[in-house]
C-alpha cells in the first residue's frame, strides 16, 4: 500500500472534482437560500416553520432530481415542479408561484459562499502541483457563479457540466468528455467526489482512479482507490 501510495503520487497530473457537497457546501447554502425564499414569500401562512418547508423541498427535490438524471424529466420542468409539489403538500396550489420561486432559487443559490471546511487550503496546496478541473451534474448557469462568488474559480482550468457534455455522471461519456476538454489521460487523472455511485463508481467504471470524500463515514462495500473523511486529507495522498 505504501509503495502504491508513492507511485500514485507521481502518476497524477489532473484532478477532477465534483462541486456540490464536495467543495461547495450545498446543504448549508441550500438551507440559507430556502430560508430567504421562505421569508420573502411569507410561506409561514402555510408551513409551520422554515425547517418543515426545507425538509419537504428536500424530499421532492431528491425524487425529481433522480428522474432528471435518468432523462425522465427536463430541466425546465424540474426547476418549478419541485416547488410546485412542495407548496401543494401544504395547501398552496400555484404553478405561477412555483415558477417564480424556482427562478429565485437558482438566482439566490450562487450568491451563497459556504465551502466544505478545508476546501480553500486544499486547493491552494493542489493548484501548485496539479491541473484542477470540475465535473458537475449541476446546471451550467449556476455552477460557474458558485465558483466565482466563493472565489475558488481561479483554481480550475475546466468547469464541465452535464449540459456541456450532454451526459450526466455516472455515464462514462461524461467523464470522457471532461478528460478530452482537459487533454488529460485516464492514467494521469483522479476523480474526487462525495457521491459513491455517481462520482466514484462512475469514475471507476470509466477506468479512472478515485478519492471518495465520505465525511459521514457511510458504510459501503465498494473498492475505491482512496477514501477521506475530511477534504484536507487529500493533501496526504496527492
Amino acid at each position: 500500500m505504501i509503495l502504491n501510495f508513492f507511485f500514485k503520487h507521481t502518476a497524477y497530473k489532473h484532478i477532477f472534482f465534483d462541486l456540490d457537497r464536495t467543495l461547495w457546501d450545498f446543504e448549508q447554502n441550500m438551507r440559507d437560500a430556502l430560508v430567504d425564499i421562505f421569508m420573502n414569500h411569507k410561506l409561514d401562512v402555510a408551513f409551520p416553520d422554515p425547517d418543515t418547508f426545507i425538509a419537504c423541498f428536500n424530499r421532492n427535490n431528491h425524487y425529481l432530481w433522480d428522474k432528471y438524471l435518468k432523462g425522465e424529466l427536463t430541466k425546465d420542468v424540474l426547476r418549478y415542479k419541485r416547488f410546485e409539489i412542495t407548496l401543494s403538500e401544504y395547501g398552496i396550489e400555484s404553478k405561477t408561484l412555483a415558477e417564480t420561486i424556482g427562478n429565485e432559487y437558482l438566482a439566490i443559490m450562487p450568491l451563497k459562499t459556504a465551502l466544505i471546511p478545508g476546501t480553500r487550503e486544499t486547493l491552494d496546496y493542489l493548484a501548485d502541483r496539479y491541473k484542477l478541473h470540475i465535473i458537475s451534474n449541476g446546471f451550467k448557469e449556476v455552477q460557474l457563479p458558485k465558483l466565482q462568488r466563493s472565489n475558488i474559480d481561479k483554481y480550475f482550468e475546466w468547469v464541465v457540466t452535464s449540459e456541456h457534455s450532454g451526459f450526466h455522471k455516472p455515464d462514462k461519456r461524461a467523464f470522457g468528455y471532461a478528460l478530452s476538454k482537459a487533454n488529460a489521460r485516464k492514467s494521469e487523472s483522479i476523480m474526487v467526489g462525495d457521491d459513491l455511485e455517481i462520482d466514484i463508481i462512475g469514475a471507476k467504471k470509466f477506468g479512472m482512479d478515485q478519492i471518495y470524500f465520505n465525511p459521514n463515514k457511510n458504510p459501503h462495500q465498494a473498492k475505491v482507490t482512496f477514501e477521506v473523511k475530511e477534504i484536507s486529507e487529500i493533501t496526504k495522498i496527492l
